[in-house]
């Protein structure tokens, strides 16, 4: 049997359901086993009362101390000595409470409606007998260890799948740092030679008009090294206009995007919302969000934004008419490596989950999904003062 890591919990639960199941089954084994000694032990009791009452000192052979000893050692067999007349005779072992007779006849009632057989004294009457204090404890020994079996179990994958978050942010982190400083060095080199192509060529506006879509191309990377650089590290977060923001992505990814899709998202002048964000990771959420939503559709189709308030929090949804998501995919799509495309990571969600609530202390969820109708990720953000 394969222990896959998503299942790996469930075989320990399973295993220590078992380990429970059988320690309950084998104290109870022992536990009726000692509740047949006890009752033993109670029938020696009544013998050797019997014993004592009919010995009377004549025959000086006879000794009666083995029986003295038998009544004067149960100290843990709760017992009520019933009289035919009704009331009792005696009680024994209740805790301290055998002179409350309205409890001691209550319990008596119990033991004659669900205790075990009685036993005839010799003066008459009956001595009903209940579960001593130690038959008591060994039965709820097994549900004790459940409890701590089930602590250990909890604690234990508490403490794996936090130290699985944290090995996994030292990756994120390390892959991302390590990404931005390779980027350093060939955006360097472009930029050298896009200076290079201004000085030679600077009387050739074709070839200028290609330098300056370079040197946009060479600042967008720029930014996207910017954005690595920053993973792992506290981001400055700036009160700004959400409706501005907003707009400005939308204004990006709108000309990289079919045309045959349109977007309806809230104008800059809508209104002023202050929201505390790193605009360059924020933008990279959107973006992260819109680029998913143009696979999605192939090609055409809706991608939609709304804006609202409720309880000092700001909600933005984002909506295409995409393929959906079926309710399977929907609770996984956060996670590191998880991807339906044929080609990709499985990263840009993850990351963009990880910008929200770790950095921006707000959360993202998927609002709602249908297969074949679209999907709606909400983001949920503090408004700033």
């Amino acid at each position: 049997m394969t222990f896959t890591t998503s299942r790996w919990p469930l075989y320990l639960a399973l295993i220590g359901l078992v380990i429970v199941v059988a320690s309950v089954w084998y104290t109870n084994r022992l536990a009726n086993q000692l509740s047949v000694i006890e009752e033993n032990y109670v029938r020696f009791y009544e013998a050797s009362m019997r014993d004592i009452i009919n010995f009377d000192g004549s025959d000086v052979a006879e000794d009666v101390s083995t029986q003295q000893e038998i009544i004067g050692n149960n100290t843990t067999i709760p017992a009520i000595w019933a009289l035919q007349s009704g009331g009792y005779q005696e009680a024994l072992n209740w805790g301290g409470r055998e002179a409350d007779t309205a409890y001691i006849l209550e319990q008596l009632d119990y033991l004659k409606a669900h205790g075990k057989p009685p036993v005839e004294m010799p003066y008459g009457g009956l001595m009903y007998f209940g579960t001593s204090t130690l038959i008591t404890k060994l039965r709820l020994f097994p549900y004790i260890q459940l409890a701590l079996i089930g602590a250990f179990v909890v604690i234990g994958i508490f403490g794996i799948n936090q130290a699985r978050r944290a090995e996994q942010n030292r990756v994120w982190v390390g892959m991302a740092k390590e990404t931005a400083h390779q980027l350093g060095t060939p955006i360097s080199a472009i930029m050298g030679w896009i200076e290079h192509l201004n000085l030679m060529y600077a009387d050739n506006r074709e070839i200028m008009e290609v330098s300056d879509e370079l040197h946009k191309d060479v600042e967008r990377l720029e930014m996207v090294a910017n954005r690595f650089s920053k993973i792992g590290a506290t981001p400055e977060l700036d009160p700004v206009n959400i409706y501005t923001e907003l707009d400005k992505c939308r204004a990006y990814m709108q000309k990289r995007a079919p045309r045959r899709v349109t977007f309806d998202f809230p104008a800059p002048d809508t209104g002023h919302i202050p929201v505390a964000i790193n605009p360059l990771l924020f933008d990279w959420v959107i973006e992260n969000l819109v680029r998913n939503a143009l696979d999605a559709m192939d090609g055409k189709g809706q991608i939609s934004s709304t804006v609202s308030e409720k309880d000092g929090k700001v909600i933005i949804e984002i909506t295409d008419t995409g393929k959906g998501i079926s309710a399977r995919n929907a609770r996984k799509v956060f996670d590191p490596g998880f991807t339906t495309k044929k080609r990709g990571w499985g990263l840009g969600l993850s990351l963009v989950k990880r910008i929200i609530e770790e950095y921006h202390r707000g959360r993202i969820v998927v609002a709602h999904t249908e297969v074949g109708k679209g999907t709606t990720f909400r983001i949920t953000l503090p408004r700033a003062s």
